[in-house]
This record gives structure tokens, C-alpha cells and sequence, in this order.
């Protein structure tokens, strides 16, 4: 089966309705932003390519910025070209110390994303960019082949500084049953493990990607609990792995054709109050992890379904600041 009707069958199974964006220039990204960690000056890259195979994630609809069909990797290199050619200033390259590239999906899978395509993209990074000490790489925990990112981490140490690499992986919800058999994430804790073994042999870094609240029937305090969870065990697998890793947490949105729609139209679901973002990120205080809260819902979110609500914007504040400086009294 081609890939592209795998992602159509995978689309159709999971209940999704949106369609795939297919009229636009494949020699341009999809998107990019700049944001403030504590690595400094963040740009955020989303790469014009092929849509994640998975495809299957309920409240997700990433996919739909992408294209069903293949994306040759001459685009995908074009693209590479446009970034920094037209999206940054001379002064923003200078400035740029921490580059994260996406697809909505998995940047290691070669069907979707060439080799040849990240190389070229991290050699440019090199001349263009001196100033970047950490890459981080979207991925399913399928798609990392070691000896792949062997040869890119060698390639990341060519640049005038050397460049740390870092995994980034959806995780979503710690429970088990939430994350496979509800919210349909394919990612069992065996795997994560193995995943964040061989990162940690390798001295690279892991960024892991989790909801707040992020199905239908979930409470606030059920979620709050949920992460909780995770930020324990998360601690436990950096001490036991001598592993940095990152928390990022993204309070769930309602995304359009996705049967997270159909649950908040029916009435049956609600986003999760950025109160209980703020409770869950102090909850990692004193842990062995940083924690970076996810405030952007990518133009994804259907009218009345943005984490965003009336006269929260204080709090959204103090926690842009708390992204940049992980100072935890800001949100006491």
C-alpha cells in the first residue's frame, strides 16, 4: 500500500475529518515562530512535508498542515534555503541559541523526511547560525535510528560551537489506558525506556510532549494527577539515566476534525483551565526536570475551543516569563 493511503486509511480510522493542505508552494514551510527558553532565543521550524503515517492521536490534527502525498526531498532542501535566506534577520542569527524542526510528525522517518534533507539543513544551521547550542528533532521513538543520529550528532559538533542534539517525542498521558487505548498514542513505557536508554548512552538531550487534559470525561483534578504522575517518574528515569530531559506541557485544545470536535459540540468536553496548568508545572519543583509550558494552539482550534479564555492573561504572562527563567515563585 502506498504510504499516502495508508495515511488516508489511518486518518479515516481514527474518526478524523479534516482534509490535508495540498495547494500551497512545497519549497516553504509550513510554518516558524521565535520563543524565549532557557536556552535563550528558540526558533521553531515546521517543515512542508508528507503527514505523519500515525495519523491516529484523538484530539490531533497537526496532519492536516501537511500533505497526503510525498514531498520530494529537493523541496524539503528549498525549504531549508527559505529558512534562512528570508525568515531571519542577521541579527536573529546571531541571536538564536536553540533550533526545533517538525513536520507535525516525525522528522526521523525517512519515507517522510531524507537524511539528506536534515544534514544539508544542519550544515546550513553551521555557517548560518553560530550561536546554537541545542537542535532538537521531533520524532515517534520508531523512526530513531542510532546510527543515523550518530552521523547527525558528528555533524552538529562541526559548527563553531559544538551543537547538543535532542529528541523530542509526543508521551501525551502517563496512564497507560488514556495514552494507547483511548487517546490512541501507539507508545507503551517499554519502548519510551529503550527510547530514553539509548539517548542517554549517546549524551543527547529529551524533550517529551504532554497533554493537559487531553480526552473526554477527564476532570481537572484527573488530569492535574495524570502529569503529577509523570513529572515522578520522569525525575526517577533522569536520575536513574544521568539524562536531561523536558517536560512540555501543552493545556489540550479543541482541534478541528478530530473527535475531540465532536466531544466538546456535544457538550461532553471543556479545555483544561490554565489554573491547572499552573499547578501542575509547580508540582515540578525541586525535580530533576525543566519544565516548558505549551500556550500556542497553532490556528488549530475550533471558535470556543482555545486554551485561551477571558481575563487569563496575567496568568499567561508569568508563565512566558517562567519559560525563559524556570523560576517557580512567579507562578506561587
Amino acid at each position: 500500500m502506498e504510504l499516502s493511503e495508508t495515511i488516508k486509511k489511518q486518518t479515516d480510522r481514527a474518526g478524523k475529518t479534516y482534509a490535508f493542505t495540498e495547494k500551497v508552494n512545497p519549497r516553504l514551510p509550513a510554518q516558524h515562530w521565535f520563543q524565549q527558553t532557557p536556552e535563550g532565543l528558540t526558533l521553531f521550524i515546521v517543515f512542508y512535508t508528507q503527514a505523519c503515517r500515525w495519523s491516529q492521536c484523538l484530539g490531533c490534527n497537526l496532519p492536516s498542515k501537511m500533505s497526503q502525498s510525498h514531498v520530494p526531498f529537493q523541496d524539503i532542501m528549498s525549504q531549508v534555503d527559505f529558512i534562512f535566506e528570508y525568515m531571519m534577520t542577521e541579527e536573529e542569527k546571531q541571536q538564536v541559541h536553540k533550533i526545533i524542526i517538525s513536520n507535525n510528525g516525525s522528522i526521523l522517518d525517512e519515507d517522510t523526511f531524507s537524511t539528506t534533507a536534515i544534514v544539508y539543513f544542519i550544515a546550513k544551521m553551521n555557517m548560518e547560525c553560530p550561536g546554537v547550542t541545542t537542535l532538537t528533532i521531533e520524532t515517534r521513538a520508531e523512526y530513531a535510528d542510532i546510527e543515523e543520529l550518530e552521523i547527525l550528532a558528528r555533524v552538529l559538533k562541526e559548527g563553531r560551537i559544538s551543537t547538543q542534539l535532542e529528541l523530542a517525542i509526543g508521551f501525551e498521558a502517563f496512564d497507560d489506558h488514556i495514552r494507547n487505548n483511548v487517546f490512541l498514542k501507539g507508545l507503551t513505557l517499554k519502548a519510551f525506556e529503550q527510547f530514553a536508554e539509548q539517548i542517554a548512552k549517546h549524551d543527547f538531550k529529551l524533550k517529551t510532549y504532554f497533554m493537559v487534559k487531553p480526552i473526554p470525561g477527564m476532570s481537572e483534578l484527573e488530569a492535574i494527577e495524570d502529569i503529577t504522575s509523570a513529572i515522578d517518574y520522569l525525575d526517577q528515569l533522569s536520575k536513574e539515566l544521568g539524562l536531561e530531559i523536558n517536560l512540555h506541557l501543552n493545556p489540550t485544545y479543541v482541534a478541528f476534525g478530530t473527535p475531540l470536535e465532536t466531544a466538546f459540540n456535544g457538550g461532553t468536553y471543556e479545555p483544561p483551565l490554565l489554573e491547572s496548568l499552573r499547578q501542575i508545572i509547580l508540582k515540578a519543583k525541586g525535580k530533576n526536570i525543566s519544565v516548558f509550558a505549551g500556550l500556542n494552539d497553532e490556528g488549530l482550534a475550533v471558535p470556543g475551543g482555545s486554551i485561551h479564555r477571558e481575563n487569563n492573561q496575567e496568568l499567561v504572562d508569568l508563565m512566558e516569563q517562567f519559560n525563559s527563567t524556570q523560576d517557580f515563585d512567579l507562578l506561587n
